[in-house]
């Protein structure tokens, strides 16, 4: 009988940021669904409150031909937007803060391997209309196998 090849699946997701040379890595096991030509890629992830209290936090990733789309809720909610050459609206929120904010993706490359993908981007974040960093970050998604 053949294998049925569904458009949701497992992955081990790696998100690199780099920022003024301090890097940061998140790893999570994570879920990958299609929708026609775009790629949602979900995961769960902990960090830190304010008080030292574990925060769980939902990210979602939409990744179609030439934009990227982060969202995340939970402890936190933000959403920032890239696409390359174009400076993007989006927002950040917690219990303690919020503010908008807007990024502006100097280079964005995907490159996809059956259901692996890595993506790479670099941009700077506006909050308020200043300028607050800028970033380089890659993500890496790899296929699971199942058990």
């Amino acid at each position: 009988m053949a294998e049925v090849q569904s458009d949701k699946y497992g992955v081990s997701v790696t998100l690199e940021s780099l920022r003024d040379g301090q890097r940061n890595v998140v790893k999570a096991a994570g879920e990958v669904t299609a929708r026609g030509p775009q790629l949602y890629i979900r995961y769960e992830e902990s960090s830190q409150g304010p008080q030292g209290e574990a925060v769980s936090v939902r990210t979602t990733i939409k990744i179609s031909d030439s934009e990227l789309k982060l969202i995340r809720h939970g402890g936190i909610q933000s959403e920032q937007s890239f696409a390359p050459g174009r400076r993007l609206p989006g927002f950040y929120r917690s219990p303690y803060t919020q503010f908008n904010l807007s990024t502006e993706t100097r280079k964005l490359d995907m490159v996809r391997n059956g259901r692996s993908l890595t993506v790479s981007w670099e941009y700077d974040l506006y909050v308020y209309e200043e300028l607050s960093g800028q970033f380089a970050i890659s993500l890496h998604i790899q296929e699971e196998p199942q058990s």
